[in-house]
């Protein structure tokens, strides 16, 4: 995967939290949309950031529905 494929994941995840901010739950929401609407490599690609430099980009309710994805995957 090349940076710039992290970079537009974390991006595409940060634009998901901006436009879900007003839901009751938006870190279920963007962990649902993602896991319906992302394929699994894109999944597996933006959960291998995390740890990384483009993780510490990540919007912190991003970051979280990207955590909730991670734990159950494992």
């Amino acid at each position: 995967m090349s940076a710039h494929t992290a970079e537009k994941l974390v991006y595409m995840a940060n634009q998901i939290a901006r436009n879900v901010t007003h839901e009751p739950d938006p870190v279920a929401m963007i962990a649902d949309h993602i896991h319906a609407f992302w394929s699994p490599r894109m999944i597996a690609d933006v959960l291998a950031v995390l740890d990384g430099p483009q993780g510490a980009a990540l919007d912190p309710v991003a970051r979280a529905a990207l955590d909730r994805l991670a734990a159950h995957a494992a």
